[in-house]
């Protein structure tokens, strides 16, 4: 299984591609997750990101798509990944098409998760507030300022993706609203699971 999970931040890619980790015994790909390992390492790329990144914005595409070309080509990638944030424009899309195409692989479903943008700001506090109580810390990223700008980002630069993979009949829609089990479901159905 070669997915795409499609969303803004907060439409809960993370959360049911954890459930489809367990599902189909793939790896999820979250270049966020990616980046805040580099980050954590204090890499040279790490480091370079760091500073983007606490400022709300994305790092630039051949700095992730280099990470996504060395990833996929673990083992652990064999059956298939999940891409969970990836990709984030319509460029950083024909170049995951062009990658695929050139190790033999191709996608077998890209979703989209529809929210409610305005719900998601009390989705990101909780987010907050559920990773403090569990004795952890928020991510720099996780205020309203950058999440706004998070947002805003979204919609000019990755809102365009869904469009380009609906050109190609690519794309499925599931409700990102609903309650987690929902969605979960309806990913499934989605996916012929």
């Amino acid at each position: 299984m070669r997915l795409v999970l499609l969303g803004p931040p907060g439409a809960g890619k993370g959360t049911q591609a954890t459930r489809l980790v367990e599902k189909f015994g793939v790896p999820q790909l979250s270049t966020g997750d990616m980046l805040r390992a580099a980050v954590a390492a204090q890499t040279p790329i790490g480091l370079k990101a760091k500073a983007i990144m606490d400022a709300g914005q994305l790092v630039s595409d051949d700095v992730v798509i280099g990470i996504i070309d060395q990833r996929i080509d673990a083992a652990d990638c064999a059956k298939g990944f999940i891409l969970d944030g990836f990709p984030r424009t319509v460029a950083q899309a024909e170049a995951l098409r062009d990658l695929l195409t050139r190790k033999g692989l191709k996608l077998d479903a890209v979703v989209e998760l529809v929210v409610d943008e305005n719900a998601l700001v009390d989705r990101m506090r909780k987010r907050v507030a559920d990773a403090i109580a569990a004795g952890g810390q928020a991510r720099a990223d996780d205020n309203p300022e950058s999440f706004k700008t998070r947002l805003e980002a979204y919609r000019a630069q990755t809102a365009p993706v869904s469009d380009h993979y609906a050109s190609r009949s690519e794309l499925r829609r599931i409700d990102g609203m609903a309650p987690i089990d929902e969605v979960t479901a309806a990913l499934n159905r989605a996916l012929g699971a």
